[in-house]
């Protein structure tokens, strides 16, 4: 009796955890959820509208909240641990253009976005 009735506990649990699919469940915090590959586009194209926005010398804050943006989306980015690895490099040349921005340096500014915009753009060969 007592092996019967772990075998019952043990089937109703596999059914259970087996009913419903956790890729639904995985973004409930009420973010978008992407594929890698679009995330990367996402990204990308952030920090080509915070080059933009750099070169014009638009302003400082605008800049700022384009690589707020694409440090947000990069984290979409989840395919396996050599682009999670390539993604923190990228994410690290935002963290210095933002650096560069708030002590009014545009020109370093520009120039780790556009490395990071390489680097984020190297990302689609590891998918």
């Amino acid at each position: 009796m007592k092996l019967l009735k772990s075998a019952v506990v043990a089937i109703s649990l596999a059914f259970s955890l087996g009913s419903f699919s956790t890729a639904v469940v995985a973004c409930e915090d009420g973010r978008t959820c992407f594929g890698p590959a679009e995330a990367i586009n996402i990204t990308v194209g952030h920090i080509a509208l915070a080059i933009k926005a750099a070169d014009d010398k638009s302003g400082k804050q605008e800049v700022l909240t384009h690589i707020k943006a694409a440090k947000d989306a990069s984290k979409e980015i989840n395919a396996n641990d050599v682009v999670d690895r390539k993604r923190q490099r990228a994410v690290a040349h935002l963290k210095k253009a933002k650096k560069a921005l708030k002590s009014n340096d545009f020109q370093s500014a520009e120039d780790h976005l556009g490395a990071a915009e390489k680097g984020f753009a190297e990302l689609k060969s590891f998918l």
